[in-house]
């Protein structure tokens, strides 16, 4: 029992006797458990689940979250099961264990894929009870102060998952002494060298500082005297991690880094704050733009505080944050600060409203992801954020990550005002809906119940939210473009013969032959290009001979939304004789009949090579090249840009290269309805008398 004793001291301070008992009673099963185990360092295997339990006990958690922090290996790694468990301690203890047991046991095609779904699972398990990643954060901390005894590519692996995702976890729930800890050693087991030549610095450093900063300190605690405000000042020391980030990001000099001083001053309460605010833009003079008010809006981790930058003695930058006591308490433990659980989310800190606000929208994250590996990578794009506070025009403040946009914005307020946005005023001008948001802006969100989501939008919005929303909508639309295509290719490939004439059994055998699902999963993979139309059709229906009687051509318009695609290599047009390609993935690709592309695959697989037609009215604009020669004479571009533009086409690129006797070869994709519409706009260009000559080019590059 001498390992429990450590343990038991900490708990017995703030903790019943019966509860301790209970830990006690955790630590005996686990214990003998893992009795026989050892770790990677040769200690017996119990010393992890404790000390474990002394990192959250330091936080002075619940017993419930000491119970399950010393059983948290049990049900992976010994005989026992979730259910001895629940028999033994309680249901909610046996919840948490297996919140925090990782999925081993189940086989995954990667290793990306098995981390993907195991953080997912985790993270899932946390919008339950917060309490499972508290135990996952303890668990990695005290698994990185013992990292020394691994391989180095196994510590480096560790450490970069560390970085990436259990850090900023902790930052997210507020809690920065686990964060910074985490930062530190994996930023030591990553970079051995560099946090060695680092460290060094910073000691040599902070001995040549020493005077300045007791100077400085010295100078503020008179100031507080003076103006009869109760408080302390503290040095504040960067942690290394923070100081090798900013010397990377901002390509800053070490010296540049360390030149800034940094102060913590801690008082009653608020009013005393803004008090100390004041006291210190007097003393010195305040650098403009360099104040942040955390306290009236706190951070999206519930994090409180006053910050400003001073111009101090000797004219240093003075860096100085003043909070309350109870605040400086939050800043290092978040969401575990003054911990007394409760199943309701109307109480807690600050930081624990904040956190179940954002595990609850997890749950949505989840629901709108197809993969584990695409929701993790939602859940670490939210992991970040430098936040910004804008305005709805009735003034509500909605809060969004740094570089958000109008459309980020849009899917803030409601996914169906994302989802049916078409542009944005901001202070009541119109607003690119790309161009990122500014502090303080008040936002307009024009809609129409036409519009739907642009998949160019997943460029530029930067929030797990709207990411999610777009990827899901183009999923269910593609999805649903992807049946009707399947529906139509399937009929033409059928003929004459009716499906509605093929017996449910001959459907039901096929979907079982291609192992999908469903009838519809099969149209699906057909308009996917998954599957070939004139393969299935001679699984529904044999050798028939109305299968190889003469079909029509299939008709499109040019807009069947994300499953016909324009080849780029000869860009078909209206009017074009077209054939179409089934491509696997991606649904048809259209082509010119003569396409030298298509040759080669019209003989070696004519059934993936189907013929086509246009619609009477094909809708939508449609992409042309066209290669001129012409002489460069001053002026020339800017009269054929014109040119083409009062055409009604728009150039998406152009190219020049220079031949002999100064003409030029100018490749121009640009925009056009139809082959009567091209041929216009090639009339006009003949018409300049800088021209040599015009044609189509069917075998458009980029250079």
């Amino acid at each position: 029992m001498y390992l429990f004793e450590g343990l038991k001291t900490k708990v017995s301070k703030y903790l019943p006797q019966d509860q301790v008992e209970y830990i006690q009673a955790a630590y005996v099963l686990a214990r003998d458990a893992h009795d026989g185990q050892s770790r990677s360092s040769g200690d017996p295997y119990i010393t992890h689940p404790v000390a474990v339990a002394g990192i959250l006990a330091d936080m002075d958690l619940d017993y419930e979250t000491l119970m399950a922090a010393l059983l948290h290996d049990v049900i992976e790694d010994t005989h026992y099961s979730k259910e001895d468990l629940s028999l033994a301690f309680g249901e909610t203890v046996a919840e948490l264990v297996e919140g925090v047991s990782k999925l081993d046991k189940l086989k995954f095609g990667s290793k990306q894929e098995a981390q993907a779904e195991n953080f997912r699972k985790m993270l899932m398990a946390m919008v339950q009870d917060i309490r499972v990643i508290l135990i996952k954060l303890a668990d990695r901390t005290h698994n990185m102060r013992t990292l020394g005894s691994l391989r180095p590519d196994k510590r480096r692996r560790i450490a970069l998952e560390t970085l990436e995702i259990y850090s900023p976890l902790a930052h997210r729930l507020g809690i920065h002494d686990i964060k910074n800890e985490l930062e530190d050693l994996g930023f030591q087991a990553m970079y051995p060298m560099r946090h060695r030549a680092l460290r060094s610095a910073v000691n040599q450093a902070r001995g040549n500082r020493k005077a300045i900063i007791e100077k400085t300190q010295n100078e503020l605690v008179q100031r507080l005297k003076s103006s009869g405000i109760s408080g302390t000042v503290l040095g504040r020391e960067k942690h290394l991690y923070s100081i090798y980030r900013k010397m990377k990001n901002k390509e800053l000099s070490f010296t540049e880094v360390m030149d800034i001083y940094a102060f913590r001053v801690v008082v009653e309460n608020v009013d005393n704050c803004y008090r100390v605010l004041g006291a210190m833009h007097g003393m010195y003079k305040p650098i403009e733009n360099r104040f942040k008010d955390y306290i009236a809006i706190p951070r999206t981790n519930g994090y409180q505080s006053l910050h400003t930058s001073l111009i101090g003695p000797h004219g240093i930058p003075v860096e100085v944050q003043i909070r309350t006591a109870e605040m400086d308490h939050m800043a290092d433990k978040g969401v575990a600060a003054h911990w007394l659980y409760k199943k309701s989310a109307d109480k807690g800190t600050t930081a624990q409203l904040r956190a179940n606000q954002w595990i609850q929208s997890l749950t949505e994250l989840q629901l709108r992801s197809s993969t584990s590996a695409e929701f993790i990578e939602s859940v670490k794009s939210d992991l970040f954020p430098e936040e910004i506070y804008v305005f709805t025009p009735k003034g509500t403040i909605v809060e969004l990550p740094m570089g958000a946009t109008a459309v980020d914005f849009a899917y803030a307020v409601h996914s169906d005002v994302g989802n049916t946005c078409v542009g944005a005023r901001v202070e009541r001008r119109n607003y690119s809906l790309s161009k990122p948001l500014e502090n303080g802006q008040s936002i307009e969100i024009i809609t129409s119940p036409r519009a739907k989501p642009n998949a160019n939008w997943l460029n530029f919005v930067v929030s797990a939210r709207a990411r999610s929303n777009i990827r899901h909508f183009l999923k269910r639309q593609q999805s649903e473009d992807a049946i009707s295509m399947g529906n139509r290719l399937l009929r033409h490939a059928l003929g004459t013969i009716k499906l509605d004439e093929i017996s449910p059994a001959d459907i039901n055998r096929v979907v079982e032959e291609t192992k999908c699902e469903t009838f519809e999963d099969l149209l699906t993979n057909i308009g996917m290009g998954n599957e070939l139309s004139a393969i299935v059709a001679r699984r529904l229906v044999g050798e028939n001979p109305s299968l190889s009687e003469k079909k029509s051509h299939v008709a499109i318009r040019g807009t069947e939304g994300l499953l016909v695609h324009f080849s780029r290599c000869c860009h078909p047009i209206p009017g074009d004789e077209i054939v179409a390609i089934l491509s696997p993935g991606r649904g048809i690709v259209i082509h010119q009949t003569g396409c030298t592309n298509i040759r080669k695959l019209s003989r070696e697989e004519p059934q993936r090579v189907l013929p086509m037609e246009w619609d009477d009215v094909p809708q939508g604009e449609f992409k042309a090249a066209l290669r001129l020669e012409l002489f460069n004479h001053q002026g020339t571009l800017a009269a054929l840009t014109s040119t083409i533009v009062s055409c009604d086409s728009s150039i998406i690129n152009l190219q020049t290269e220079e031949r002999e006797n100064s003409i030029y070869v100018i490749d121009i994709e640009l925009t056009t309805k139809n082959r009567v519409h091209l041929a216009k706009i090639m009339r006009k260009i003949r018409a300049l008398p800088e021209l040599q000559k015009v044609s189509r080019h069917s075998q458009y590059k980029q250079k």
